[in-house]
């Protein structure tokens, strides 16, 4: 029987922070959150003793209750990485990374079921015996489902670890079955957001069991192909293995990026900001040697707006990494699709469909092929420039207007500070 574990660090982001200041993450009060922005800012993690005092993850300052006393620290996102890459390195100690797969910065699926005959113990000590050396090296708790699936695995940490008092949760079809087919709420698991449930709850669908009993054909009508993957997990059931996902390999290719301003930007401000993000994209096109066919433009509008969104897309003539060609479709394309008086909060750019550089290009006949070198050449000197003294060594003119974020999102990490 096939045994994986699911292992995550308890509120890493904000477990780091304490560790860092010499103190306990679990009796300790505070939050991760950029005190430089407004009230209205996430906070990208609480501490365990905030969570059991109410504060919710992923909550914003001010809706923390005013009574509470908190220390607040700014993201130091290299920090968080840097740690995360210690402990990648205790897993490394008792598995190959062949059998590892990194589902998020602070958590990995293990395929364990080698490794239970090496070491002479049962699934849960080896669980164990990997969380106490996190904790005793780093001084992070960490918390580990146990499952004979990937499904089980994750669930078991989500849902079972959760309230075991040694952060440990185990199950297979017999148990998941027993103990969670009527679990609620069923956005609690894995795969399941609030647009399934809804749809499943208009049909009197609430549980697991639900789904597990419901007409399949109903399912697919709601679902798609998606319905196979509800109908598995809903009985415990998962096929996909750590071998499948590291062999996987996607059928398109795309690059894209996304920003939520700190504020609401009007038209014009909002076109800068697009034209700053599609600059860097083509330079990330260059410097990975690729080539996009197509880009797609998602608008988010302020959340007191008329309407939620704008949505777009554009092929371009010819597959191309080169900012001028670029930049007029998407300035183009966003005049098309926006709306003008909306407020905008949030905007998402996808170079679509993109190709090794060296493919054979279908140049238009009108392209002058001399110039499109010379954009190349110039691209790549300003990639080795960036490279060797940082983002910020070259700037166009559009990065030092008032609206403009390229600058401070250069020495963010994932959109925020690095340190």
């Amino acid at each position: 029987m096939k045994c994986y574990l699911c292992i995550d660090l308890k509120s890493f982001y904000a477990s780091v922070e304490c560790v860092e200041r010499g103190l306990d993450p679990e009796t300790t009060d505070l939050v991760v959150a950029d005190p430089s922005r407004t009230q209205k800012t996430i906070c990208l993690a609480v501490s365990p003793s905030l969570k059991a005092k109410g504060v919710k993850n992923r909550c914003r300052v001010f809706q923390i209750p005013k009574n509470l006393k908190y220390i607040t620290a700014p993201p130091r996102m290299q920090k968080y990485i840097d740690y995360s890459a210690e402990i990648y390195g205790i897993y490394l100690k008792f598995f190959s990374k062949d059998d590892i797969h990194v589902y998020s910065i602070d958590e990995v699926f293990i395929d364990a079921t080698n490794y239970l005959k090496l070491y002479g113990l049962p699934p849960k000590e080896l669980a164990n015996k990997i969380i106490n050396e996190i904790h005793s090296s780093l001084g992070l708790r960490a918390a580990c489902g146990i499952g004979t699936n990937l499904f089980l695995a994750k669930v078991a940490l989500d849902i079972t670890a959760k309230h075991s008092s040694d952060y440990i949760g185990i199950l297979d079809e017999d148990s998941f079955k027993k103990t969670l087919w009527n679990h609620t709420p069923i956005t609690d698991f894995w795969r399941i957001g609030s647009g399934t449930a809804k749809k499943l709850e208009k049909r009197g669908i609430f549980t697991m069991e639900d789904i597990a009993n419901s007409d399949e054909n109903l399912l697919y009508k709601l679902f798609g192909i998606d319905a196979e993957l509800i109908i598995d997990h809903a009985n415990g059931r998962e096929t996909a293995t750590i071998k499948d996902i590291k062999n996987y390999k996607s059928k398109t290719t795309c690059i894209s990026s996304g920003q939520v301003l700190s504020r609401n930007y009007d038209f014009n401000e909002a076109l800068i900001i697009v034209k700053e993000m599609a600059d860097i994209l083509c330079i990330e096109l260059k410097a990975k040697r690729l080539i996009a066919s197509s880009v797609t433009l998602h608008i988010g509008y302020s959340y007191e707006s008329e309407t939620s969104y704008a949505h777009g897309s554009v092929n371009f003539k010819f597959p191309t990494n080169i900012d001028t060609v670029i930049i007029p479709y998407l300035e183009n394309l966003f005049k098309s699709i926006i709306s003008l008086n909306q407020p905008i909060r949030r905007i998402n750019i996808t170079f679509n469909n993109t190709l090794p550089e060296e493919c054979i290009r279908q140049i238009s006949f009108f392209e002058n092929v001399d110039e499109t070198d010379k954009k190349s050449r110039l691209q790549s000197t300003i990639i080795n420039i960036k490279h060797r003294y940082g983002k910020n060594a070259i700037l166009k003119g559009m990065n030092f207007l008032p609206a403009a974020t390229t600058k401070e999102r250069n020495l963010q990490i994932g959109g925020h500070k690095s340190g």
